[in-house]
């Protein structure tokens, strides 16, 4: 689906936990000698892990970003991105039912998106674009797309070792049909790319290791590429890119590649935020417009990439605020 489709994303709602962990805690903690450190620190540009502070959960996140990003009005799905394997158990029983009514959508549909790892909260953008375009829909109809996890539960699942730190921030954003208003990022094109020479993940050896990093750089480019096309661009017609938030070393590559400008590349965040599981490239665009860096017309394209390899990208043009 093109540019044509009337579909939209509303402004992105993102809800930081309480605390803050250094990297580099992290890293010690897990193991890391002082050499992968100081490249996390140095040549990744790591720094910062948001946490949830001990009397903060998850979910209450979630509903807050959820609310935020409905902002009063309905939504006949919500589709929940996310990377890690929550139970039902481990968030607190019912939390299905419980979840849509802290939401204020009782009568929603709600549904989990999981095992493409980071990849699920655009990959919910996809679904929900698929949802809104399907035969019979009503212009009307809303889908919320939540992200989250909480990297601070597990310490292994948290450290991709050689690539990344992950934290416990939450963002939310509402796709909607042509009829339900005025958006503020119109929905232009897509495209998934897999790589499943990767499928090992976390257990991959340490040389499956160095061919994941030389790889995902050339299928992100892919990946980008690829969306551009479906929305009807080159890629020198996309004015940004909203990044997986990783590390900086892949962007380095990225742009190499690409010829992509690097202040292009919307990196801001990766310091003192660095890298959130499948709500990185939401949390960029969310910085990038509340900073004034996007004017009406900007054509972004939102990145995420998931240990396997996964990635999905997303085109969105920027609307006159309505």
């Amino acid at each position: 689906m093109g540019s044509d489709s009337g579909i939209g994303l509303s402004r992105v709602a993102v809800r930081l936990p309480g605390g803050v962990e250094s990297v580099d805690a992290i890293l010690e903690r897990t193991g890391s000698g002082p050499r992968e450190r100081r490249m996390f620190a140095k040549v990744h540009g790591l720094r910062d892990s948001p946490t949830l502070a001990e009397d903060e959960r998850l979910e209450d996140l979630l509903v807050r970003a959820g609310r935020a990003a409905l902002d009063g009005r309905p939504a006949q799905l919500v589709l929940y991105g996310h990377t890690l394997m929550y139970t039902e158990v481990e968030m607190g029983g019912a939390f299905r039912d419980r979840l849509r009514e802290r939401l204020g959508v009782p009568g929603a549909v709600l549904s989990g998106v999981s095992h493409v790892n980071c990849v699920s909260v655009l990959r919910s953008v996809e679904l929900a674009r698929r949802f809104l375009g399907r035969p019979g829909a009503d212009p009307a109809d809303r889908v919320l797309v939540l992200g989250g996890d909480q990297g601070s539960r597990y310490d292994r699942a948290r450290v991709t070792p050689g690539l990344t730190v992950a934290g416990d921030t939450v963002a939310a954003v509402l796709v909607q049909g042509p009829g339900a208003g005025r958006p503020r990022y119109r929905y232009l094109g897509g495209a998934l790319v897999r790589d499943t020479r990767f499928h090992r993940n976390l257990r991959m050896s340490q040389a499956e290791r160095v061919g994941f990093a030389d790889a995902v750089r050339n299928q992100v480019v892919h990946a980008v590429r690829a969306a551009a096309q479906a929305a009807g661009l080159d890629l020198e017609q996309v004015d940004w890119v909203m990044p997986h938030l990783s590390n900086r070393t892949m962007w380095r590559g990225f742009c190499n590649d690409a010829g992509f400008a690097w202040d292009r590349i919307c990196l801001d965040l990766i310091a003192e935020r660095g890298h959130n599981f499948g709500t990185d490239a939401l949390m960029a665009l969310e910085h990038a417009d509340g900073a004034g860096r996007l004017s009406p017309g900007d054509r972004c394209a939102l990145v995420a990439v998931g240990q396997g390899m996964y990635i999905q990208t997303v085109i969105v043009e920027v609307q006159e605020d309505s």
